[in-house]
């Protein structure tokens, strides 16, 4: 269904602030307004999930954290723990970060293997956990896309997704450590190619989507749910526009 108006782009919104930086008090800033717009998800790092937990208790909103950002180069020991952590502490989604080498050198077990392991964590919980898996697009090429979205889609994960929103074409950096340089995240021709090739999968666009006509563009190419910072600007260049 095509969206039409400010309540549908916030319904799939996940309000995300994944910085080092982050302090109590823009945290709950993030949880004011994502219930204020209707957002998804409040999207953090795993240190403040008791935190949005309870600040988003008994609203529509849900609770997300990452795992394995932004590298994706933790064992699979460590992701499960990490997911462990995360579900305890309240969350409803997980986002994990990809094995980037696994991608490259086109090794489907240890993929295969990792994705099963944190699902499987993320499919105990009743009712169950979502897990997205971030496939870092910009760093692949086209046949990395596909094999892992394929590995993805055969695992049975709930979502792939584009990026960490942290990758800057010469590597991953820290969020804001350079300023100018532009961020290599989600495109319309990578939300295309992750839908036809692993259409059992859900797919969410994020990484440099800050204008409500970069996300309607991500909507429509295919997405099912945007991941950014900049929400509420997005939902009011909209109202602006209508």
């Amino acid at each position: 269904m095509p969206i039409t108006d400010e309540k549908q782009l916030a319904a799939v919104i996940d309000h995300t602030l994944l910085e080092a930086t982050a302090t109590t008090e823009r945290i709950e800033q993030l949880c004011e307004e994502a219930k204020s717009y209707s957002f998804h998800t409040v999207c953090v790092n795993c240190r403040w999930l008791p935190l949005i937990a309870e600040r988003l208790h008994n609203t529509k909103v849900k609770a997300g954290g990452v795992v394995s950002l932004p590298l994706g180069a933790d064992t699979t020991k460590i992701k499960i723990a990490q997911a462990k952590d995360a579900v305890f502490a309240g969350a409803d989604e997980i986002d994990m970060v990809a094995d980037l080498a696994a991608i490259i050198e086109g090794d489907a077990k240890y993929l295969q293997n990792q994705f099963q392991a944190v699902l499987k964590i993320c499919r105990s919980m009743r009712p169950a956990v979502v897990l997205k898996v971030i496939i870092e697009s910009a760093a692949l090429n086209h046949d990395q896309k596909i094999f892992a979205c394929q590995v993805a889609q055969m695992c049975g994960v709930d979502f792939v997704k584009t990026s960490t929103g942290m990758y800057h074409g010469t590597g991953l950096q820290p969020v804001k450590t350079r300023p100018g340089w532009p961020c290599h995240g989600a495109t319309i021709e990578d939300i295309k190619l992750m839908k036809e090739t692993a259409p059992n999968c859900r797919i969410k666009a994020a990484g440099g989507i800050k204008t409500a006509k970069q996300a309607l563009e991500m909507l429509a190419a295919g997405a099912e749910r945007i991941g950014t910072s900049s929400g509420v600007q997005i939902i009011n260049e909209l109202r602006a526009g209508q």
